[in-house]
């Protein structure tokens, strides 16, 4: 009995001879003595066998999330999911990094198309808004190809969403959650609207009619423009009590319930698959931390300011999807629709020393958000020619809309009886609307030419088109005492104080706040064609060659609106760039199991709307002040990757890779002090910067069947783990100049806001993954213990200017341990499945500081930890 298999010797000569089968190849049996009996084949080993599916079909650098890996970990959003991927880490808890390299260097598509964002600083969705029930998978792909956009830095995130199944099926679910910070505890909050709780406002949030009305004459709203009856019927108006008053109520349980199902229908003609997902989530999060500034004394960082603060969440999240598909042997056509809305209602309070009061203060903060995505898309594939050549189209449409009415802010100072008083200056009313809508198209045709029994060449072409338009707007305003408050008044509670009795021309009067220098609207627009040719040829047998080209044309608009008629002229932008952007990576297959990738890159990464825009936005989670810049340029990119992989059975591999990329001009965020410990932070292009590394990503499936607990016997146990090192430097050079919103487009030295040498954004020098798992077939469970550690990150550089900077904010987002548990069985002859998940077992911390002789804590807060429970009904 002889075992014949391909060694590197006999690949070597295969190749020399360019008759080797390629990836499905074995040799030739060496010639028999003819007194030997004929000699018979026991197994063929086949070269590749163990590479999956998916990394067959692309030659790129590329991780699969499978929805078994999802349903393992437990997570319950895309964001959660891709932190277990090599080199990716989450940011603000819905934003993913790639490699170092923040959002605004890689795409996040659905089903192969783009998606509009409803956050004020992104352009790229959130990734937190897709929750794990609809996705079927997830591709992540870290070097380039032209068939994708050509915004690529970090790498493309595809996620697919679930398909109809073969057999039918209906699932029920339901869960609820614990968390130590939270749950059982008077946590802050205030009433707001009885319907809260369904993710819908009841109405008490809308823009009353008379601001409404007020808002629309397209004057600012104070004496002079209109009169004190007007004002005094503006500022009654608006809804008191429901919306201004905070109070402690006990934080709930977390709960949730899901519901999908799906069928397919075969009518003679093709088969017609539907499938329907939708979920309801409401849970709450309560914080309890510091927020300080810093103020450099004596070569030490000093508080200039120190805040206790406290606040309660309540999160509520609807989701939707349907796909319905008609397919034959050679055609399909899929319609998906996705809808997803998530509110926050949130009421937060901080007191503490302020330098530039003078004194204590206190702030109070009532805030709600809308968060809405609608999505849908009608895509075809089509197979032509027994295969040969294959077409594929997509068009779709998605509006994303971000509400935030009725931002309140109250601020009171010491009195000398120890007692807070109202500081009626530093009362604010926010209404803010946010529209983003995206159309796009393509097709990509493929055509396969066979050049020999087990080698072909693919070639491509394809064009895509989007067009991208946000409309923004916020208006600002605030309550003014013309004679002063009494002494009661200012010791009485909020709601009291703004109560209608209160609001006339003596005692207060409504004015607009809005700051007309900062573009209070902006409308932007991005429009992009493109189109793509790409070959993917096995040119020798084992080894493969994917090159091709993008093209891309792009104009990118903001226009600022003098919302309030003032006159004030403000920067547009418009860039309008050409792109070439080629593309190729190599596949040798050079021994069994093992292949290495090369691959080398042009890619761009644009600007996003909020950071051109110059309007002036807070960010709720740091109290921090936000404004665009007009006169940023996009980022250059050419990237670098080499990657081994050894697939050394089924499922089970060993995979180690570099990466090197150059940037030009990549986008910064730094702050500057715009007065006595107000910040404001803001953007501009770095000269250039570097970004290297490696990762290592491994996966192992152990059995111990001779092993004499059973425990122990009866499992299947895994090891999977990876690393990734990343450095990256800004470089500047003494002639290099930047372009600021404050120096209005005149150039000046970039070491004034930028240290050469200093790292990236964004960027954690080490990130780690490791899950130790078991998977019990016979008892139907399984049990996974996670472990996430993300080194610590620039958030933002430190305020200042040149020497005079201060050192920069860091992030240290720590170690995060987490168990999953989940086990089938069957009840009153039902399937049933239960899931138990505990996270952040360590009791990890939030902490973002600066660091100089003293630790300046600018945001810090205790995370706690959850138990979640979940048991899903199978019909």
């Amino acid at each position: 009995m002889k075992k014949i298999s391909l060694s590197l010797s006999g690949l070597l000569l295969a190749t020399t001879a360019m008759i080797a089968p390629g990836l499905a190849a074995a040799q030739t049996a060496p010639a028999q003595d003819p007194q030997d009996d004929v000699a018979t084949v026991e197994e063929i080993v086949v070269l590749g066998r163990f590479i999956p599916e998916p990394l067959r079909e692309t030659s790129e650098v590329a991780a699969f999330l499978t929805a078994e890996d999802i349903q393992r970990t437990g997570d319950s959003n895309a964001a959660e999911a891709l932190t277990r991927v090599t080199g990716l880490t989450i940011v603000e808890d819905r934003f993913i990094y790639v490699r170092g390299l923040g959002e605004r260097y890689s795409s996040a598509l659905l089903n192969g198309s783009p998606l509009p964002s409803p956050e004020p600083l992104q352009r790229v969705v959130p990734l937190d808004l897709f929750p794990s029930n609809i996705l079927g998978g997830v591709t992540v792909q870290k070097t380039y190809s032209p068939n994708y956009p050509g915004e690529f830095g970090g790498g493309v995130i595809d996620l697919r969403t679930v398909k109809a199944p073969n057999e039918p099926f209906f699932n029920f679910s339901g869960g609820i959650g614990y968390n130590s910070e939270t749950t059982g505890r008077d946590n802050l909050t205030y009433y707001g609207a009885q319907s809260d709780w369904t993710g819908f406002d009841s109405g008490v949030r809308d823009v009353p009619g008379p601001l409404a009305i007020a808002f629309a004459r397209g004057r600012q709203i104070g004496q002079g423009n209109f009169s004190d009856r007007e004002l005094q019927l503006i500022g009654q108006s608006l809804v008191n009590a429901p919306l201004r008053l905070l109070q402690f109520d006990e934080s709930p349980v977390n709960w949730g319930l899901d519901v999908e199902g799906g069928f397919s229908h075969d009518t003679g003609m093709g088969t017609i698959g539907i499938i329907a997902v939708a979920g309801y989530s409401n849970s709450w999060t309560a914080r309890e931390g510091f927020q300080e500034s810093g103020l450099l004394d004596g070569g030490a960082l000093e508080a200039g300011t120190a805040y206790e603060f406290a606040s309660g969440q309540n999160d509520v999240q609807l989701n939707a999807l349907t796909s319905i598909a008609f397919s034959t042997l050679d055609h399909e056509v899929r319609w998906t629709n996705f809808f997803v809305r998530s509110t926050t209602k949130e009421a937060r309070s901080r007191e503490g020393f302020n330098l530039a009061f003078g004194g204590e203060v206190r702030q109070d903060f009532t805030e709600y958000f809308v968060r809405q995505l609608f999505s849908t898309q009608l895509a075809g594939e089509h197979s032509f020619l027994d295969g040969a050549l294959d077409v594929s189209w997509r068009g779709s449409y998605a509006v994303s809309e971000r509400d935030a009415p009725y931002e309140t802010q109250f601020g009171y100072g010491r009195a000398a009886d120890g007692a807070f008083i109202h500081d009626i200056d530093t009362n604010l009313i926010s209404f803010s609307e946010l529209n983003d809508e995206l159309y796009s198209a393509g097709a990509d045709v493929s055509y396969t030419l066979p050049l020999s029994d087990a080698r072909d060449a693919v070639f491509s072409a394809g064009v895509a088109w989007l067009d991208n338009t946000r409309d923004s707007e916020r208006r600002d305003l605030s309550f003014v005492a013309p004679r002063g408050l009494t002494d009661s008044q200012v010791r009485s509670r909020v709601d009291f104080l703004f109560s209608d009795f209160n609001i006339n021309p003596n005692t207060l009067v409504i004015r607009e706040s809005t700051n007309a220098a900062s573009a209070p609207a902006y409308e932007g627009e991005l429009t992009v064609n493109a189109a793509y040719v790409q070959a993917d040829v096995e040119v020798i047998p084992l080894v493969r060659v994917s090159a091709g080209v993008r093209y891309e044309d792009a104009e990118q608009r903001v226009i600022p609106i003098d919302l309030l008629n003032t006159g004030l002229l403000f920067t547009p932008t418009s860039i309008e760039e050409q792109y070439w952007l080629p593309a190729a990576t190599l596949t040798w297959n050079f021994a069994e199991d093992l292949q290495l990738r090369l691959g080398a890159s042009q890619t761009i990464g644009r600007p996003q709307f909020r950071e051109l825009a110059p309007q002036a936005y807070t960010d709720p989670e740091t109290d921090r002040r936000f404004i665009g810049n007009p006169y940023l340029v996009d980022t250059e990119l050419t990237n670098y990757d080499a990657r081994v992989e050894w697939y050394f059975e089924r499922g089970q591999y060993l995979t180690a890779g570099i990466f090197y990329k150059e940037l030009k001009n990549p986008v910064e965020a730094t702050i500057n002090e715009v007065a006595l410990l107000e910040y404001q932070q803001t953007f501009l292009n770095a000269p250039q910067a570097t970004l290297m590394g490696f990762e290592i990503d491994g996966k192992k499936y152990f059995d111990f069947p001779e092993a004499g607990l059973p425990f122990i016997a009866d499992k299947r146990w895994l090891i999977q783990a990876n690393y990734t090192f990343t450095d990256s430097e800004i470089q500047v050079d003494a002639g290099d100049r930047v372009l600021t919103l404050g120096g209005r487009g005149i150039p000046e030295p970039a070491n004034f806001y930028l240290t050469d040498g200093a790292r990236l954004q964004g960027q954690s020098e080490h990130v780690a993954n490791l899950q130790l798992g078991w998977e019990d077939d016979n008892a139907r469970s399984q049990a996974t213990l996670i472990v996430n550690y993300v080194s610590d990150r620039i958030t933002a550089r430190g305020p200042g200017l040149g020497g005079n900077r201060l050192p920069d904010f860091i992030q240290e987002p720590g170690v995060f341990l987490d168990l999953v548990y989940r086990k089938d069985f069957t009840a009153m002859g039902r399937d049933l499945g239960l899931a138990v998940e505990a996270r952040n077992l360590l009791g990890t911390e939030f902490d973002e500081h600066q660091e100089l002789g003293n630790k300046i804590r600018i945001n810090q807060y205790d995370l706690g930890s959850s138990l979640s429970v979940s048991l899903t009904a199978r019909f």
